[in-house]
């Protein structure tokens, strides 16, 4: 049960100034999707980075089609759970799969994500 209640509790990241608009993920968006059930917030939220990480695997050694199927899930899984920063920088990737500015943007958003949800798990 502790590890569920932590899950809308600040991450220990030094600096508790962050509004809920700078998280990674939007828990209340989070909140209507799961019917406001921790235990399937936190257990969604993991699959989310399971989800994330093979998206970018899949992204990194893909062609351009693959790459875009790739996004476009990323992109989906990301705004199911309100990682939007997650969201938009796949929707990046999605329209412009070449653009290797755009591929460090959703890695970087990814890795965020994935270390705040790491974060709510401790």
């Amino acid at each position: 049960m502790t590890a569920v209640s932590i899950a809308f509790d600040m991450p220990d990241n030094g600096n508790n100034s962050h509004s809920s608009e700078s998280r990674p993920i939007d828990f209340a968006h989070l909140a209507v999707q799961t019917m406001g059930d921790k235990e399937l917030e936190a257990e969604v939220l993991h699959l989310f980075a399971r989800q994330a990480r093979a998206a970018l695997q899949e992204m990194a050694g893909g062609a351009n089609e693959e790459v875009v199927a790739a996004a476009h899930r990323l992109r989906s899984a990301a705004n199911a759970v309100g990682a939007f920063a997650v969201a938009a920088a796949a929707f990046a990737v999605e329209t412009d799969p070449d653009n290797a500015a755009a591929r460090v943007g959703v890695a970087a958003t990814v890795i965020e994500a994935e270390n705040f949800i790491l974060k709510l798990s401790r």
